[in-house]
């Protein structure tokens, strides 16, 4: 069953493609055995973060970017990860109907994996995701964030170039900056630029670019400008992500930023694997008839914590 499932993945089967990510969310055994099967097709695919505060415009840049892609013959999965995107429905009409002008585009991929309330796990299961678009053939893989929160920030890591989205409305530079995505962003597009206040905030994030430590090889960030919703900066926002794949090939960051991506993914996979092997022992029965002593001031957390450690060493 699952080789069929695989053998239509590889031929960029779309139903092939929604199945297994289906797989994948259910974080089962045997969606472990399909990552690995499928691992070997991995690590061709561009992978771009689109990230910034709610309402920036982040899904119209993602569905305009989509469309310049398409023109030039490029495979696009997109794997939106925002409750409040066009892309999972919860937007407004206008939005959807744009969104539906790449849904139907049989080189165009759309997963929608926001949950509505929690995004515990999020970030594994959608870098998962982005695995099974690379194995399929696609040629950039998009990931659309909700915001500044930590999956956000996790996700946005899991990309070769990160985009920070943001406008004019004072206050989206401190936010941003407070948030860390400055430090992720590798550069920032300043959406809905007609609006007032667009060329002062411009200024004011330049002045926070201009403190960093530069040198002759270090990558200098660009703001661009753009009009998402008519079609204004676009190729711009275009060319500075191909700018960007450039200096990172060129300066041999590319393989090194994907070893380090790597190296935490594969360290989060064993913590979780011991996390669920610990609990599923007997630890949680210990810990259980073990809370009394410790309210009771009997028995330091720690005591507790080094036992359970102890004890899951030994049944190993």
């Amino acid at each position: 069953m699952q080789n069929e499932l695989v053998k239509k993945l590889f031929s960029n089967n779309h139903r092939a493609v929604a199945r297994s990510i289906s797989i994948i969310e259910s974080d089962n055994l045997q969606s472990a055995e399909l990552l690995k099967t499928i691992y070997t097709r991995v690590g061709n695919a561009y992978r771009i973060g689109v990230t910034g505060p709610p309402g920036a415009g982040k899904s119209t840049i993602t569905n305009q970017l989509t469309k310049l892609y398409r023109k030039q013959n490029k495979k696009v999965g997109i794997i939106a990860v925002d409750p409040t995107s066009p892309f999972t429905g919860g937007a407004l009409l206008g939005d959807r109907v744009r969104m539906s002008e790449i849904g139907m585009d049989d080189g165009v991929f759309i997963r929608s994996m926001a949950t509505r309330g929690s995004l515990g796990g999020l970030s594994k299961r959608a870098i998962d995701a982005a695995d099974v678009l690379d194995a399929a053939g696609f040629d950039l893989i998009i990931f659309e964030t909700v915001g500044v929160g930590q999956s956000e920030l996790d996700i946005a890591e899991a990309a070769d170039t990160t985009i920070v989205v943001l406008v004019p409305e004072s206050g989206d530079a401190v936010q941003a900056m407070k948030a860390g995505l400055m430090e992720i962003a590798d550069f920032i597009v300043m959406n809905k630029s007609d609006r007032p206040g667009s060329q002062q905030a411009i200024v004011s994030l330049q002045s926070i670019l201009m403190m960093r430590d530069h040198n002759e090889k270090s990558w200098m960030m660009n703001i661009i400008k753009s009009i998402a919703s008519e079609n204004t900066g676009i190729e711009e926002i275009a060319s500075e992500i191909e700018r960007h794949r450039n200096y990172i090939t060129g300066n041999a960051l590319f393989i090194k930023g994907r070893e380090r991506r790597m190296k935490k993914r594969i360290k989060d996979i064993v913590e979780n694997k011991i996390k669920e092997e610990l609990w599923s022992s007997n630890s949680e029965n210990y810990l259980t008839s073990s809370l009394e002593k410790v309210v009771l001031g009997n028995l330091s957390p720690y005591h507790i914590a080094e036992e359970i450690i102890d004890n899951f060493k030994n049944q190993s």
